[in-house]
């Protein structure tokens, strides 16, 4: 019950009316001690107008008025005179004097409290006008036993009262709010569990009826929410099953342009000047069909690793790429630069890194290459007090706008003719493994510089490995 909504509802409307009850009870309680005391002064007057033409009444009827009245003695002051108009014998001196003729609610509430946690009987001085102006004061002593008796029990029963009237309300309140907002909700979350049985069928997706304007509004929005999820889905399923497909027609189509490439280059040595001619541009489209093809099934099932994180000298795994890219340029005029740090230490995972490092240095050789005129590479790093920089520089020809805007896209953000573009979203992903960041700083006629940023905290390590 108290886990539900509609349970804590029916608790919380129970303790509030009875705080509003308690509220209501303290000037209560305050009132009904005011109207007893009113109510004694005027039995009090009523019992001393026997003695207003008659002084001499018996002891036993006098003692029978008071007792009736509920008073010890009654003091009447009438033309100037104040009178003892009866009198019984007082067992305690006088307590506390009250004067009823102007008190302020305060005062009341005061009083009231005061006697209710008050048990100890005790004799009080009640002061007064008298009812239709029978003179002008009236005074009675009387014990407060009774009064503290009769303000528990009205006390209890206004207690009664407030629990009775918070089971009501609580109950009214619960059915209500069963009925006109808890069933809305359940509705909403049985959708919400049906659409989850089956994402993929269109007929689970939900469809808005609440009449309240916010679970309307909540319904509308999972709504659009499920349908986009489940055209992603459907879209997903389409593309696994096409990429399936097309790694399956990849791997048939390299078996065969590796064939047809072993006959090219017997072709290759043929005298005819014709064969001779167009044999090294046969053989170039069958080796970028080949290399496409092995980049497609590659990229299909790259699943690398979490990294190993360890620390290392990063200048050690430049050193390899630069001595690898070294045989690639054989006597082409393009010199390789090792700028970083001696001492420079990193913590990461030393053959990703060395993967990362290796496709953006390879990149930039074959578009330098390509272009036939001399230049540079320069490999260089820094370190903050929250990451590590790494920069690949090079004063080659800048990237193609196209290919800057379809960077990270396979398939798209290729920079060469014949290239896939796979090698920069594998190096991003590997550098995203580590928590870090890979991109573009600058690209123009002046050259290329691709940032790689890596973090030093271990939180951001953490995250980026889960």
């Amino acid at each position: 019950m108290i886990k539900s909504l509609s349970g804590r509802f029916l608790l919380l409307t129970i303790i509030f009316v009875m705080l509003a009850e308690v509220l209501i009870f303290v000037p209560s309680i305050a009132r009904f001690r005011e109207d007893y005391l009113l109510a004694r002064l005027e039995r009090a007057q009523i019992a001393s107008l026997a003695t207003l033409e008659n002084d001499m009444i018996s002891v036993e009827a006098e003692e029978e008025l008071l007792r009736n009245a509920g008073i010890y003695n009654v003091v009447l002051r009438r033309d100037q005179v104040r009178r003892l108009a009866l009198s019984t014998t007082i067992p305690s001196p006088i307590h506390e004097t009250f004067d009823l003729r102007s008190p302020s609610a305060w005062v009341l509430i005061g009083d009231a409290l005061h006697r209710f946690v008050d048990p100890e009987p005790r004799v009080i001085r009640i002061i007064g006008n008298p009812v239709n102006d029978a003179g002008t004061l009236i005074e009675v002593t009387l014990g407060t036993a009774s009064l503290r008796d009769a303000m528990v029990s009205y006390g209890l029963n206004i207690l009664r009262l407030s629990l009775l009237i918070s089971v009501v309300t609580a109950g009214l309140l619960f059915v209500a709010v069963q009925w006109g907002l808890v069933r809305p909700i359940n509705n909403f979350v049985s959708a919400m569990k049906d659409y989850q049985s089956a994402p993929e069928d269109a007929r689970k997706v939900i469809k808005p009826t609440a009449s309240i304007t916010e679970l309307r509004e909540a319904e509308e929005a999972l709504a659009t929410l499920e349908e986009q999820l489940t055209h992603l889905l459907k879209q997903k399923d389409r593309l696994a099953q096409l990429g399936g497909a097309v790694s399956k027609i990849s791997h048939d189509l390299r078996n065969i342009l590796t064939s047809a490439q072993l006959f090219t280059d017997r072709i290759e040595m043929s005298e005819d000047p014709t064969v001779a001619r167009l044999a090294p541009k046969l053989v170039n489209s069958i080796t970028r069909a080949v290399n496409l093809c092995e980049a497609t099934l590659a990229f299909g099932r790259a699943e690398d690793a979490a990294p190993s994180l360890n620390r290392f000298a990063l200048a050690d795994v430049v050193g390899d790429v630069i001595a690898s890219e070294q045989l690639a340029v054989g006597d082409f005029a393009l010199d390789l630069v090792d700028d970083t740090p001696a001492g420079m230490m990193i913590r990461a995972d030393a053959e990703q890194l060395y993967r990362v490092i290796g496709n953006l240095v390879r990149n930039a050789r074959q578009a330098i290459v390509a272009t036939g005129k001399p230049a540079q590479i320069i490999i260089c790093a820094d370190e903050t007090p929250n990451e590590w920089t790494i920069r690949i520089k090079d004063t080659g020809p800048g990237l193609p706008p196209k290919a800057q805007e379809n960077l990270f896209k396979a398939f798209e953000g290729n920079a060469r003719k014949g290239g896939t573009g796979l090698g920069l979203i594998i190096s991003l992903e590997l550098i995203r493994g580590h928590g870090g960041e890979l991109s573009l700083e600058t690209s123009g006629p002046e050259g290329t510089c691709f940032l790689i940023q890596l973090p030093k905290s271990d939180l951001t390590l953490a995250a980026a490995a889960e």
